[in-house]
């Protein structure tokens, strides 16, 4: 006896194929290729939420240490003497601080090297 897919499969498949709009070619219309297509869309933007977070974290170290070079102090340096000093502030709010208020940052650096 042979079954159809019927009303699931073409739920099943719709679902697919909205996720691939605006994708080129077979990619958008093709059941195989548009599944796979999808998945590895998927795959990498899981890969991609991973890889935002290590990348912003460079930045804000990148940022501090130049920052803080401006006043004397490399960045290791810097977060030692913030550490002893008992300031808890994370690398995006000090990133923050050396990009837009430049005086904040350096009394920040001031009780660094204190």
């Amino acid at each position: 006896m042979r079954v159809k897919g019927g009303y699931s499969t073409r739920r099943r498949r719709k679902k697919v194929f909205n996720r691939a709009e605006g994708y080129r070619g077979k990619r958008k219309n093709v059941w195989r290729v548009a599944k796979q297509a999808v998945d590895r869309a998927g795959q990498m933007a899981y890969k991609g939420r991973k890889l935002k977070k290590r990348d912003f974290r460079r930045l804000w170290i990148i940022r501090i240490n130049a920052a803080s070079r401006l006043h004397g102090l490399s960045y290791s340096r810097f977060m030692h003497g913030l550490k002893k000093a008992g300031i808890e502030l994370d690398r995006r709010v000090l990133a923050h601080l050396a990009v837009s208020e430049p005086d904040t940052f350096a009394s920040l650096v001031e009780q660094a090297k204190g």
